[in-house]
C-alpha cells in the first residue's frame, strides 16, 4: 500500500463565498496574489484562497502543497515588487520567476522610521528600483518603497473612508504620502488637501494626480503642526494615517475640524480604549474604534472615527 504524505503550509488566505470563488481567484491572479502552490480549501459555502501574503480581511490557514509545487518563501506583493520578510536570495529568485507582473524582489532592512516615515530595502533579484506602480479600484498610484509611505494592505480601509463620505465635503488628509486616501475620497468630496512633510512623497502625488486625472486634491508640502496657521478652512472630516506618532497631532486635526465633522485617527495600540480619554480632554467622542489589521502579537492598528464637539 501507498501511502500518500500531505503537507500542510500555514499561509497567509482570504474567505471568500464559493459562488465568488473563480471571479475572486481570477483578480488575484492578475493582481499576482494568489499563491499558486498551494490548494484552495473549501469550508462549507466558502472558500479561502491562498495569499502570497498578508492584505485587508485575511487570516492564517493550514494549506495543502500542491504535488510537485514548491512553497514560495512568504513575501507581500506591491505592485511589482514583492517584498520578502526574510534575506533569502534564493527564495526571491524562485518568486521573481513564478509570475510575469513582478519585476523586483526586496528585503526590507528595519522598520519605518524617521520624520519622512522612510524604510530601507535592499534588492535581492530583478530590477534595481523601489518604484513601482500598483492598480487599486480602479486608480494607478505610482510608489517609490524606499522614498515615502505607501501601505498596499489599506485598500480595503480606503474604500471604507470613501463610503462614509458626503457629497460634497470638504477633507483633509494630514499625513497623505503619495495621496491613496486623498485620490480615493476625492470621488465624492468637493474638496481634499493633502499634506505631507516628505518632498518624494509630494512628487509622487503629483505624478498620481495627474495620472488620475483628478482636479479636486490641494496637494501641501507643510508640516502638520502648521496647518492650523496655513489653512483657512475648518473641514468636514480629517484623515489622520500616522499610527506610530498620530496622538501629537491630535489637537491640531480638532482645531481644523468643524463641529460635528469626522475626525479618522489611526494609531497602533495594544488595548481597546487606548486613546479614548486623550480624545475626550480635546472634545471629541469617539462613535467607532475598530482593528485595521493586526501588527505584531499584542498590537494591532485600529482606526478611532471621532466626533469633533
Amino acid at each position: 500500500m501507498i501511502h500518500v504524505v500531505r503537507m500542510t503550509v500555514w499561509q497567509w488566505g482570504i474567505r471568500v463565498p464559493a459562488r465568488q470563488g473563480e471571479e475572486m481567484r481570477q483578480a488575484l491572479i492578475r493582481e499576482g496574489a494568489l499563491d499558486a502552490s498551494l490548494r484552495v480549501l473549501r469550508d462549507g459555502d466558502t472558500l479561502i484562497l491562498p495569499l502570497t501574503g498578508p492584505r485587508d480581511g485575511a487570516g492564517q490557514f493550514g494549506f495543502e502543497a500542491h504535488p510537485g509545487r514548491e512553497p514560495l518563501p512568504r513575501h507581500e506583493l506591491v505592485g511589482g515588487i514583492a517584498i520578502m520578510q526574510d534575506d533569502d536570495p534564493d527564495g526571491a529568485q524562485k518568486i521573481l520567476i513564478s509570475r510575469p507582473s513582478l519585476h523586483t524582489v526586496v528585503f526590507a532592512e528595519g522598520e519605518v522610521s524617521g520624520e519622512y516615515r522612510t524604510r530601507q530595502f535592499r534588492v535581492l533579484a530583478g530590477d534595481l528600483t523601489t518604484r513601482t506602480t500598483v492598480t487599486e479600484h480602479g486608480h494607478k498610484f505610482v510608489v517609490d518603497l524606499a522614498g515615502a509611505y505607501f501601505s498596499a494592505r489599506l485598500s480595503t480601509e480606503r474604500q471604507c473612508l470613501l463610503a462614509q463620505v458626503q457629497e460634497g465635503e470638504n477633507v483633509l488628509d494630514m499625513f497623505a504620502g503619495v495621496g491613496p486616501f486623498a485620490i480615493t475620497l476625492a470621488a465624492r468630496a468637493s474638496l481634499v488637501v493633502a499634506s505631507d512633510l516628505n518632498p518624494r512623497a509630494i512628487e509622487l502625488m503629483l505624478e498620481n494626480i495627474l495620472q488620475n486625472r483628478i482636479k479636486n486634491v490641494l496637494p501641501m508640502l507643510a508640516d502638520a503642526r502648521r496647518l492650523v496657521d496655513l489653512l483657512p478652512w475648518k473641514f468636514d472630516r480629517i484623515v489622520m494615517n500616522l499610527p506610530l506618532a498620530g496622538t501629537e497631532f491630535l489637537p491640531e486635526a480638532f482645531c481644523l475640524c468643524r463641529p460635528g465633522g469626522i475626525i479618522h485617527f489611526y494609531s497602533l495600540v495594544s488595548a481597546k480604549g487606548e486613546h479614548t480619554a486623550r480624545i475626550r480632554e480635546l472634545g471629541g467622542t469617539v462613535i467607532a474604534e475598530r482593528e485595521v489589521r493586526s501588527y505584531s502579537p499584542g498590537q494591532w492598528h485600529a482606526v478611532y472615527d471621532i466626533v469633533a464637539d
